[in-house]
């Protein structure tokens, strides 16, 4: 062999060996990726309600006789009623239809005992239809979910939701809430 073929063969095995480990490289980029955004969501992507759904969802084979505690796995169309020591306390809505009004959001009526108590998980996400301050003035908006899109601080969501009952999607995860996601409502 001569020393220009054997140049050629070298320089083609450095470039195969850089071009391999630019791949092996990429792909351990793309796994610690998807390993972290695994991480953040440490559950399943449950399926959503209709946002706008006119009926209670209904949550299979709980027992509402043995006193308020958690819902199981999923996300449910709710709101929250009260937050003591970390646990919040939640319910079911639907959307009602109005003569005057597009609709409006309701709970069981009184008396129902359709309820659920769960944890906030520590890095529960909250997503904001109205931004993160105190005084809700900015729309935060999905615009074509119309869902809010503004991560903001647990802190913000307890205060929030204790004072007042903010329609929401609450993803329910082993008996905790990881995720709460406001539904805009004008």
């Amino acid at each position: 062999m001569n020393t220009t073929m054997r140049t050629l063969l070298a320089g083609g095995t450095a470039a195969a060996a850089l071009l391999a480990s630019g791949v092996a490289a990429h792909a351990a980029t793309a796994t610690a990726t998807a390993t972290a955004s695994q991480a953040v969501t440490a559950y399943p992507a449950y399926k959503k309600p209709a946002i706008f759904g006119t009926s209670f969802q209904a949550d299979p084979g709980h027992d509402f006789t043995k006193g308020i505690h958690s819902r199981h796995n999923g996300i449910l169309r709710g709101w929250i009623t009260d937050v003591r020591d970390g646990v919040a306390e939640y319910e079911p809505i639907k959307w009602k239809r109005s003569k005057t009004t597009e609709g409006y959001f309701v709970g069981p009526p009184e008396g129902d005992v359709t309820a659920y108590a769960s944890p906030i998980a520590k890095d529960v996400v909250f997503l904001s239809a109205y931004g993160c301050k105190p005084v809700m003035a900015a729309m935060t908006v999905d615009r074509n979910t119309g869902l809010g899109a503004k991560r903001c601080p647990a802190s913000v969501l307890v205060k929030r939701h204790d004072k007042q009952r903010q329609p929401s999607l609450i993803t329910v995860h082993q008996g905790k809430i990881v995720k709460v996601q406001e539904i805009y409502t004008p």
